[in-house]
């Protein structure tokens, strides 16, 4: 019995989005979904924007992580007629398609493996030990929980796992070694068509 294709889709299902839009962003997030996947893009992040949320920002990359210019034209000119025809936003809007960027958002296990050694900050739905904000030196993802390496007072270094069921919202924090790393990790995609998130490791020996 065959059963590669179960296991294909079985590490699909494991590594959706676990972070989710409420509202008009989540009707929109559940539209718009299926035409990236069919494009060949994973969506990150819908959010609403601006005055009577006048702008609509869909933030979507290749399984490589990345997202050129191009890659935007295609995905609005794809998206476009879909959100005239569903309508789902009252008046006017401006749509505005997007890369995740060098600070990028965490909202799939995959993420927190593929950028492991880098520092983040996650905001938690409700207060652990009177706290909502980790930040800290992220360990990759096991067993449903992101592994961070945190400073805590009293304690000292200490390396937690966060359910995440408990995250509201996960993201890369802007440093020098994360920028030298993301252009590394692009070149190489330009280069060799290779995803570098396999020996990310390696970077910052």
């Amino acid at each position: 019995m065959d059963t590669s294709d179960n296991h294909e889709d079985s590490s699909a299902i494991a590594d959706e989005r676990f972070i989710h839009e409420s509202g008009l962003a989540a009707g929109i997030a559940s539209l718009v979904e299926p035409v990236l996947v069919d494009l060949g893009f994973r969506l990150v992040r819908v959010a609403l924007s601006g005055k009577d949320s006048q702008t609509l920002q869909i933030m979507a990359e290749r399984a490589d992580g990345t997202m050129t210019v191009s890659d935007c034209e295609t995905v609005s000119r794809q998206l476009s007629p879909v959100l005239d025809a569903y309508d789902p936003l009252p008046g006017a809007y401006r749509l505005e398609i997007s890369s995740p960027g060098i600070d990028r958002p965490l909202v799939r296990p995959s993420d927190f493996e593929d950028w492991s050694g880098f520092e983040a900050r996650i905001d938690l739905k409700q207060p652990v030990n009177g706290r909502k904000r980790f930040k800290g030196i992220l360990e990759g993802f096991e067993n449903g929980e992101v592994r961070i390496e945190c400073e805590l007072e009293k304690v000292g270094t200490q390396v937690l796992g966060i359910p995440v069921a408990l995250i509201d919202t996960a993201k890369l924090m802007l440093t020098d070694d994360l920028i030298r790393e993301t252009l590394r990790r692009a070149k190489k995609v330009k280069e060799t068509g290779i995803d570098p998130a396999s020996d990310a490791g390696t970077a910052q020996e």
